[in-house]
């Protein structure tokens, strides 16, 4: 940064400018381990939440950061990794190429490993399992939300950084990895070891159903496990089949759903609801922005959605808006309260960053993050294997059965 000179009548202000901590010293070109914690930098300071940077002083960390000994690209990450980690956000953090491709295709449609959404519980600091992905290895072997993840191949994830644990669940088609598992559902109960054989994961987010009720009543039945890049088609596309015919109501069951695509929920938000807002973003400026449905819905039919403590993220704001306007009525339990934004940056080599750069906040502006949604109807269910969902022993499905039945009986008799 140049020396600015600044002339006042007859006095003369000069402002020198510290450099590296020694005045009016020249700057220093940086090498390219030190541009790219510079570029990792910038993005966080320009992006990030937090405006006190978890109550640290940004500059001088930036300072100190490029002090150190940069000599390779792997001393580079190890720095950007301990400037995120001082943030103390599990969710902002960094990704080597390969993690970055990772991630991107895991919201493309297909992956490969054991079928784990994870988090750290902001509350313990353990790994925790958001939910396990509908068909997947980790479903398959009863592993449920909520659980904690205390060792992976025995080694400890105390400390674990998320894609670490990602990077240690992933592994080629048919090869094994054991994960110990603690429930957070059970009281004192103890670790065990289940392993796991890893697959390939085809994300097809969608299952739709015509049921019918006791009635003889036909009800649109859709499950959606999560919001992928094959979402919105999907659930459209079976929705218009639906629609043919007739059903009296529809359910639209998001128990388990971890989230994903933030435009792909409120895309499929617009598929229920003509008009009003669909979600508020707030950034660290306190600015908000929204989403609103501006067209016009593929059914008005009555709707119930099933939530649980593994529906996250876009599908609380999903939950959020359909409740909200009085589109919906949530059946289920509370859900699992994740309320921040990540945006993904790439940097010049080819990594990346997940950022967290806002907050969302439901129509009627309730902040959800660590609080979730409370349903209209509480319904409490045990474990249920996923080929018994939407069936005779789903409790919750049979309680939005019922609502739509009523409701039904309530517009016939208008």
């Amino acid at each position: 940064m140049p020396t600015r000179l600044i002339q006042l009548g007859l006095l003369v202000l000069l402002q020198f400018v510290v450099c590296w901590g020694v005045w009016s010293q020249p700057a220093l070109a940086l090498t390219d381990e030190q541009e790219l914690v510079n570029e990792a930098w910038r993005i966080v300071n320009r992006s990030y939440l937090d405006a006190t940077f978890n109550h640290q002083n940004w500059l001088r960390l930036r300072h100190k950061l490029l002090r150190q000994p940069l000599n390779d690209r792997a001393s580079a990450y190890a720095a950007i990794d301990q400037m995120l980690a001082s943030l103390g956000d599990p969710f902002t953090r960094f990704l080597d190429p390969d993690q970055y491709r990772s991630l991107q295709v895991s919201t493309s449609g297909e992956l490969t490993g054991v079928g784990l959404q994870i988090t750290i519980a902001e509350e313990s600091g353990q790994l925790q399992v958001i939910t396990p992905l509908e068909g997947s290895p980790a479903e398959a072997v009863g592993i449920q939300p909520l659980d904690y993840i205390l060792k992976i191949d025995g080694v400890s994830t105390t400390g674990m950084s998320l894609d670490e644990a990602a990077d240690r669940m992933r592994g080629p088609i048919g090869t094994q990895v054991v994960l110990t598992i603690v429930s957070n559902q059970t009281p004192q109960a103890k670790p065990r070891d289940i392993t796991v054989t890893r697959d390939r994961i085809l994300l097809n987010p969608v299952t739709a159903q015509l049921h019918l009720t006791p009635q003889g009543m036909p009800i649109g039945y859709l499950r959606l496990s999560q919001f992928n890049a094959n979402a919105v088609q999907e659930l459209k596309r079976a929705l218009l089949t639906l629609e043919q015919s007739h059903p009296v109501g529809y359910i639209l069951d998001l128990r388990n759903n971890p989230g994903g695509l933030l435009q792909a929920g409120i895309e499929i938000a617009r598929l229920w609801l003509d008009e009003g807002p669909i979600v508020y973003t707030v950034n660290r400026q306190g600015v908000l922005g929204s989403f609103e449905a501006m067209g016009s819905a593929v059914t008005h039919a009555p709707l119930v959605v099933l939530v649980n403590q593994g529906t996250a993220s876009a599908s609380e704001i999903l939950a959020g808006a359909l409740q909200d306007s009085g589109r919906a009525i949530l059946v289920g339990e509370r859900t699992f309260g994740k309320g921040l934004i990540q945006s993904l940056f790439k940097l010049s080599d080819g990594s990346g960053m997940a950022v967290t750069v806002a907050k969302y906040e439901t129509p009627n502006h309730h902040d959800i993050h660590q609080r979730g949604i409370q349903p209209d109807r509480i319904v409490p269910l045990p474990p249920l294997p996923r080929q018994l969902m939407g069936t005779e022993a789903d409790l919750q499905y049979q309680a939005a059965v019922e609502i739509l039945t009523q409701k039904t009986v309530l517009v016939g008799a208008a």
